[in-house]
């Protein structure tokens, strides 16, 4: 966040620096040389994960802030498994590089052990030390997210129907069912019939970041929509439909499908569901989520499970870490059609009814040598 607030600062002109409105959660920066940069700040990677898991990858590029002094938290590592799932590029911000002492190198080897090379360290990863108090290496960052979206060649063509994803919805007291869009491809325009997920409506007023009205958004513009008749989930598609008879029924088709399997009861997924399911697809990869009681353990089930396998299929590890299951294991599983493994550990309340919720197995062992039979 304080690296947001910096560009922020350093790139809004400066009588609007104060006045942008946080809500939103994405905002535009113009550079130097009049080119846009929307960014997505994602507290936790709560809506990360769910956006993943509906099948948008909403990111075009990650910036990964790692601070040299903490080094290599748990969420940097969570949000490396993201964004490497996602198969999203990444440059990596050094931040609080003003402080005394500073230490880049630090973090480059650091970053070595989650498979993670940075450029000097003969891979392919973008890096830039940055310190946000002192407003430093900012635009050295924004230039090298520029460098990557034109090599990636990330284009969007403006001249279409709009299409999108809710990044945030809330209900407002005054205005009714909000929802923040990012445009992916084509115009959003006042006066639009839409569907976001299960809710339709009509584009009645849009707001930019720093609660502008506007006509219109292009691709890559993140604006405030009102004018649904409910409040849609983050990560929902919108798409622009062109009637409201159209939009009505596409809606009532979804909210059917939905209400259908909340009431099939489809318990966890058991290990066959899965692995026929993987089948039908023709995956290489069997993805597993593995949670076990000391670091050790985690460690031995990874790298023995990872042995498994043939030309055909192998176990791919998505997550091998210590402590009980937990809510973000089974969103990151559920991303990715994972099973959840649990050695020593079980699931706690909230992580077993959302693993019910999305038909996610998970599976208990104390001893290895069955889990390894079972994944084998």
């Amino acid at each position: 966040t304080s690296l947001l607030d910096a560009l922020r600062g350093t790139n809004v002109v400066k009588g609007e620096a104060g006045g942008i409105t946080q809500h939103i959660g994405a905002y535009q920066v113009t550079t130097k040389d009049k080119q846009k940069i929307t960014f997505l700040d994602t507290p936790g990677h709560e809506a990360f994960t769910a956006m993943r898991a509906r099948g948008a990858g909403i990111t075009d590029i990650v910036v990964l802030v790692v601070a040299w002094d903490d080094g290599i938290m748990p969420q940097t590592i969570e949000a490396i498994q993201h964004t490497k799932a996602a198969g999203v590029p990444m440059i990596v911000a050094i931040n609080k590089m003003d402080k005394p002492g500073a230490d880049a190198a630090r973090i480059r080897t650091a970053l070595l052990q989650q498979d993670v090379q940075v450029e000097e360290m003969g891979g392919d990863v973008m890096d830039v030390e940055i310190s946000a108090i002192k407003k430093t290496g900012l635009d050295d960052l924004l230039e090298k997210i520029l460098l990557l979206a034109e090599v990636s060649e990330f284009k969007a063509n403006p001249d279409r129907a709009a299409e999108g994803t809710v990044i945030e919805a809330k209900l407002d007291k005054g205005k009714g069912p909000l929802a923040t869009v990012l445009i992916r491809r084509g115009t959003l325009k006042r006066g639009d019939i839409f569907v976001m997920g299960q809710e339709w409506g009509r584009v009645r007023a849009m707001t930019d970041d720093k609660g502008a009205q506007l006509k219109e958004a292009g691709p890559s513009m993140a604006v405030e929509v009102l004018g649904l008749n409910g409040v849609p989930q983050a990560g929902d598609v919108v798409t622009v439909v062109e009637n409201e008879a159209r939009a009505r029924e596409v809606a009532e088709y979804r909210a059917g499908l939905a209400n259908a399997k909340r009431t099939a009861g489809n318990g966890p997924a058991n290990l066959e569901d899965m692995f026929s399911v993987l089948r039908a697809k023709k995956v290489q990869d069997f993805p597993l989520v593995i949670k076990a009681d000391t670091q050790g353990s985690a460690e031995a089930i990874a790298g023995a499970v990872s042995k498994v396998g043939n030309e055909q299929i192998r176990a791919k590890v998505l997550l091998a870490s210590t402590g009980g299951i937990t809510e973000s294991d089974v969103t990151l599983a559920k991303a990715s059609g994972a099973p959840v493994i649990g050695f020593n550990v079980r699931a706690n309340a909230k992580a077993r009814e959302i693993a019910q919720q999305d038909g996610v197995a998970l599976k208990y062992y104390d001893v290895i040598y069955d889990l390894i039979d079972d994944v084998k």
